[in-house]
């Protein structure tokens, strides 16, 4: 995955540096570089993924300047072709072509890059830093302002807890230059929609996962894939299985006693032949891991750390147990296509404006579970739904087809992919949250736990302390304790909340699940 920091200021002395940027060597455990420069610190912890050589360790120099970047660039090679005129590569990284495109494009680079990345470059002619991060926020970028004046950026929050007051996700689709934030690519804007025949709009849906499934096949690195068993995660290990035409190596995880993904999973794997492995946790796995899951994830929010417990667990026994160095994963489908609190949509309008929040927020809340959850068990994460085409295609297209009018939520992505790619009662599973689907025993345990430590006036009392986000359950003041613990004061890092929209009609709920909706149904059998 790698991890990044930069210092840009006078007073930071190198060791101090150090100190914080060792904090995450877990994202980059292959290899450590810190670079002093004029006036300025970089520092890169490296996870060799692609060009596997030690000319691909970073940062990299040009004429100068400096790059570390936390990335993958899709379709690099055409781009370092084109370059290759200019200029001479040492390395095989796709990374490598980031200090000759800002030479040749300055910030103009950004809006050309098809990625997943974080970087910052020190520019030698200016002394100065540019910063970025992909449109969607899928690689971590956080910053914050020193004593001395200066600025900071880090692939992580706690890189920065402790030296910056105030600690501030760096905004996905944005370029840091000249002391300004500009946004280079929303990809939840729209110029037009995209309508009519329901069969034109499935294939470009299947034709552009497919191709988003492909390119983050291209690693010199182990692939393993994680399998729920639900439609999208089925749905990249099928496309995969198919592309590769070799067993992929699959995992699922459950509880011991009512997981409900591992049966969908196994079919799954059995269907696509991949070579398939189980992890079976308990509630004593679960509590004595929580503490550590929040210090990873630098979040209190409820449903994300309930859906980081299972993930974080499988994470680290793949880690422990295999030779895998990238994980694909499912996300960001839900986001686009919809939840199964957005069935409650009252118009086409509000659908959209839901999937543009959602899509907006994804840097807070499920994109930062799978990053957290994977990092720092030394392994990188690729999203395949978050591929920039795919996206910016689906939000496109007129949400009055999105909206569930078919009594299938996400039917247009079911649509796409009738045919042989998975069974079709795998196709046409219900959506169940991953935190319930590892087991509805694991989200009760967590709230007996919480239960158990508090008495009503504990809850009252300590709760009171906190303005912003206020807890409003034990298990959320249980979480949020934690969270202040390893980033006291930085609770602004997350918006609110993840909740259904309460303002709508059978979405006015207490809880993140989506077990306390009337539409829950089939999802959790």
């Amino acid at each position: 995955m790698c991890a990044i920091m930069g210092y840009l200021g006078k007073e930071l002395k190198l060791e101090k540096f150090r100190e914080y940027f060792e904090k995450t060597v877990s994202r980059g455990p292959d290899m450590s570089r810190i670079r002093e420069l004029d006036g300025a610190i970089l520092g890169f912890h490296r996870l060799a993924i692609m060009g596997l050589t030690d000319e691909g360790m970073q940062p990299f120099e040009l004429h100068g300047s400096y790059a570390v970047c936390n990335g993958e660039i899709y379709g690099f090679r055409p781009i370092k072709a084109e370059l290759s005129k200019e200029y001479d590569f040492a390395s095989d990284s796709d990374c490598e072509i980031i200090l000759p495109m800002y030479e040749k494009y300055g910030v103009g680079m950004f809006e050309k890059l098809d990625a997943e990345f974080a970087c910052i470059i020190y520019d030698g002619a200016k002394k100065s830093f540019v910063a970025a991060r992909d449109p969607i926020g899928i690689r971590p970028l956080f910053y914050g302002y020193t004593d001395d004046g200066g600025i900071e950026f880090a692939s992580e929050a706690k890189n920065l807890v402790g030296l910056c007051k105030r600690v501030i996700p760096f905004p996905p689709g944005h370029y840091y230059a000249d002391g300004k934030f500009v946004r280079y690519r929303d990809v939840t804007e729209v110029s037009e929609y995209v309508s009519g025949d329901l069969d034109t709009i499935c294939k470009s849906i299947h034709d552009k996962l497919v191709a988003g499934v492909e390119k983050r096949l291209d690693a010199d690195a182990p692939l393993g894939f994680l399998l729920s068993g639900g439609l999208d995660s089925s749905l990249v290990c099928a496309i995969s299985q198919k592309l590769l035409k070799k067993p992929i190596r699959t995992f699922a995880i459950g509880m011991s006693e009512d997981a409900i993904d591992l049966k969908y999973a196994r079919e799954a794997a059995d269907f696509i032949g991949s070579d398939h492995s189980e992890i079976i946790i308990t509630k004593d796995d679960v509590i004595s891991s929580l503490e550590e899951v929040i210090a990873a994830l630098g979040t209190y929010d409820i449903t994300t750390i309930r859906a980081s417990m299972g993930m974080y667990l499988i994470c680290r026994e793949i880690h422990r147990t295999t030779d895998v160095r990238v994980l694909m994963t499912g996300e960001i489908s839900d986001e686009l296509f919809g939840y199964k609190y957005t069935d409650f949509a009252p118009s086409a309008e509000e659908f959209r404006r839901e999937a543009v929040k959602r899509v907006r927020e994804l840097y807070m809340y499920d994109v930062l579970r799978a990053d957290r959850c994977i990092s720092v068990n030394s392994m990188e994460a690729r999203v395949p739904f978050g591929d920039l085409d795919f996206a910016s295609y689906v939000m496109s297209i007129d949400p009055e087809l999105k909206m569930n009018r078919y009594g299938k939520g996400k039917y247009l992505l079911r649509r796409a992919f009738i045919g042989d790619y998975l069974p079709e009662d795998l196709l046409m599973r219900e959506k169940a949250a991953f935190s319930d689907a590892v087991g509805h025993s694991m989200v009760d345990y967590l709230k007996e736990y919480a239960n158990s430590l508090y008495s009503d006036e504990d809850f009252a009392r300590l709760s009171e302390k906190y303005d912003f986000a206020r807890p409003f359950t034990k298990e959320s003041l249980l979480y949020r304790e934690i969270f202040e613990k390893y980033y006291p004061g930085q609770a602004e890092m997350v918006a609110d909340f993840w909740m259904p929209n309460k303002s709508w009609e059978g979405c006015d709920v207490d809880d993140p699940s989506a077990r306390v909706l009337s539409n829950y149904g089939d999802s959790g059998k």
